[in-house]
């Protein structure tokens, strides 16, 4: 019961937080204090995400397929590229810097050149939520790869295993926290870059919902997808710590030992 109590009161502070936010945001936009049509009211805002919802979940199924094919093989390459340049340390000290230097392009920048090379399907929507979610996976892998225990791993060469069982006995398991963490991130990265890449060219998606609502000046329409594509970003979140606690129970085990 004592640690009920805790998790129930930071849950009330940020249900009163929220409630205050929409308290005052309801409040400026009924008092005039911002034009309606520049700031349009949370009433507003729920009213077009009601009467937009069938056409919203249209949308959104496309920005989730596109999101979960990037994220699927940006796991995979995050997978393969961490996993190699942990083997070989001149792979690591040739391409550690590009998967770097691939952070620091903009993805609005590269966005219009991925429609001009692929058209305006599917693909290039897979490869910029790729470019934008393989680097927390290959960065948290990379980082408990090379963090693992240095006595454990001697205990296991003097007993004559190979490198292959070294890593996947001592390197893979204790990498998982860090790998987790990357996914948290990339999971929320997936749908941010579907819908960007959405933006700039496309026949269906949130992002091009959002690009029709905006022409239209609809900017309660604007909102809501805004909304909805937040509430998707925490639910995938939400999904991988359940996914981390079924693939790591020991940290459960220790979290009750610990208490």
């Amino acid at each position: 019961m004592r640690k009920k109590y805790p998790n129930i009161t930071n849950k009330l502070w940020s249900v009163s937080a929220i409630a205050a936010i929409l308290i005052v945001w309801q409040s400026v936009c009924s008092l005039g204090v911002v034009d309606a049509f520049m700031l349009p009211s949370p009433v507003r805002v729920c009213r077009a995400f009601v009467s937009e919802f069938p056409l919203l979940m249209e949308h959104s199924a496309i920005t989730l397929a596109e999101g979960a094919v990037g994220l699927g093989l940006g796991i995979a390459l995050g997978f393969v590229m961490a996993s190699v340049m942990d083997r070989f340390d001149v792979l690591y000290q040739a391409f550690y810097p590009l998967v770097v230097l691939t952070q620091t392009i903009p993805t609005v920048a590269i966005a219009p050149l991925l429609v001009l090379w692929f058209g305006y399907e599917m693909l290039p929507k897979v490869i910029l939520v790729v470019i934008t979610t393989f680097f927390p996976i290959t960065v948290g892998l990379l980082t408990g790869f090379r963090s693992a225990d240095p006595d454990a791993i001697d205990l296991l060469r003097a007993m004559g295993a190979k490198k292959r069982q070294i890593f996947f006995y001592i390197k893979l398991p204790g990498a998982m926290g860090q790998f987790f963490s990357g996914l948290r991130i990339s999971a929320s990265y997936a749908v941010v870059g579907a819908v960007i890449s959405e933006w700039l060219g496309g026949f269906g998606g949130l992002g091009v919902y959002m690009t029709r609502v905006k022409k239209a000046f609809s900017f309660d329409k604007m909102f809501a997808v805004i909304l909805l594509i937040s509430f998707i970003s925490l639910l995938l979140m939400k999904a991988v710590d359940r996914l981390q606690k079924v693939c790591m129970p020991w940290e459960r085990d220790l979290r009750q030992e610990t208490n």
